[in-house]
């Protein structure tokens, strides 16, 4: 998908801190806008349709809002899980003379060989969400990752068919292994969760962000460790599929469930009880600073960041934007709704959850 817009919207809250250090630290004049150049072309390459909704609608949405408020022209393509078509797209990017290419690598191996042939012919990357181990982009923005881990450590503990109960016997789906993010979460949640007095970890296996392989691990899980009181699930998509094994045994609600990415379905999940939280990570928190960035780098700008991450591969320093995470559980199940990231009528959907939508707080459509 290439999209190309010029309607101007504002920039999102959620950003705020982040483009205000952003802007703070570039050099040059430090202007919030982004002065002409004689390129204003950016390419982005999402990785699939499958691992999350935000690469189908959210992220799209996002940067060509974000791309038109600072004039910029913006092409968004998505590879449907191939990292073949992803590096084929980034030669067309390149070859239509974009800038700035923001890379969503499929796995850290492809990932490297777009960022070099990006770098080739004088093309800025940016790691877009998830690090390129490995790999020479200049800057990497996302959410701190290891914090959302910590997070969700933090909240399944609390979730209250596992607070205050000893033991636990929890497991663990974690993302897939190609994916630095993956591994970021997974340090984040097991250092709380390895320090929990009574808890005990019977099963850790990749769910790959994948719905089908996740009810496969999780049914091979729950056979052999029936008195499961807990599972770690590293997003909502894999949450789905392990509850509706839950459903399955009749255990849904019973057993504590995490997720991620605050889908539409994982907001119903919570509100039906069968899942004890998500995490909101605002589209916004990623696109608004990675455009900005990336105006200012054509601008000639090179701004410094607010932060750096290390890559695991050689241990080089990268240069990066992270915005915070929220936790959302029953309490405040309708944030994400009322801060307009998913929609009414994409939550509540059926008149069960109609119901549900109105007693937490979302008007339905």
């Amino acid at each position: 998908m290439r999209i190309a817009s010029r309607k101007a919207v504002a920039v999102s809250g959620v950003a705020a801190a982040v483009l205000t250090s952003l802007v703070a630290c570039s050099n040059g004049n430090g202007s919030a806008s982004s002065p002409s150049s004689a390129n204003s072309k950016v390419g982005a390459l999402l990785p699939d349709t499958a691992s999350s909704p935000r690469w189908v609608s959210s992220d799209p949405k996002e940067l060509t809002q974000q791309c038109a408020t600072y004039k910029l022209t913006c092409y968004v393509d998505n590879a449907n899980g191939s990292a073949t078509t992803q590096l084929s797209q980034a030669q067309a990017l390149i070859n239509a003379g974009v800038g700035v290419l923001l890379v969503v690598n499929l796995d850290p191996g492809s990932g490297k060989a777009i960022e070099s042939l990006a770098k080739q012919h004088n093309v800025v990357t940016i790691d877009y969400d998830r690090l390129t181990p490995g790999g020479s982009a200049s800057y990497y923005v996302s959410y701190n990752n290891v914090q959302v881990g910590v997070d969700q450590g933090t909240a399944l503990t609390s979730c209250p068919e596992v607070k205050g109960h000893q033991p636990v016997n929890y497991a663990e789906i974690d993302g897939a292994a190609t994916d630095n993010n993956a591994t970021q979460f997974a340090q984040g949640y097991n250092s709380v969760l390895s320090k929990q007095p009574g808890w005990h970890k019977l099963a850790d296996q990749s769910g790959n962000w994948d719905a089908a392989t996740t009810q496969g691990v999780f049914t091979t899980m729950l056979g052999q460790h029936p008195d499961l009181n807990a599972v770690m699930v590293a997003n909502d998509t894999m949450a789905q599929a392990v509850i509706n094994v839950l459903k399955s045994q009749g255990l849904a609600g019973k057993v504590a469930v995490s997720g991620q990415d605050s889908t539409p379905g994982g907001l119903d999940n919570i509100m039906s009880g069968t899942q004890c939280f998500t995490i909101y990570k605002p589209v916004a928190g990623e696109a608004d600073v990675a455009i900005k960035l990336a105006g200012q780098i054509l601008a000639g700008h090179k701004p410094a960041a607010s932060a750096t991450t290390k890559d695991p591969s050689g241990g080089r320093e990268v240069p990066s934007f992270l915005a915070a995470p929220t936790v959302i559980t029953k309490a405040n199940v309708a944030k994400p709704v009322t801060d307009g990231y998913v929609t009414p009528a994409a939550v509540c959907t059926t008149s069960a959850l109609q119901k549900l939508c109105s007693a937490n707080g979302i008007q339905a459509p």
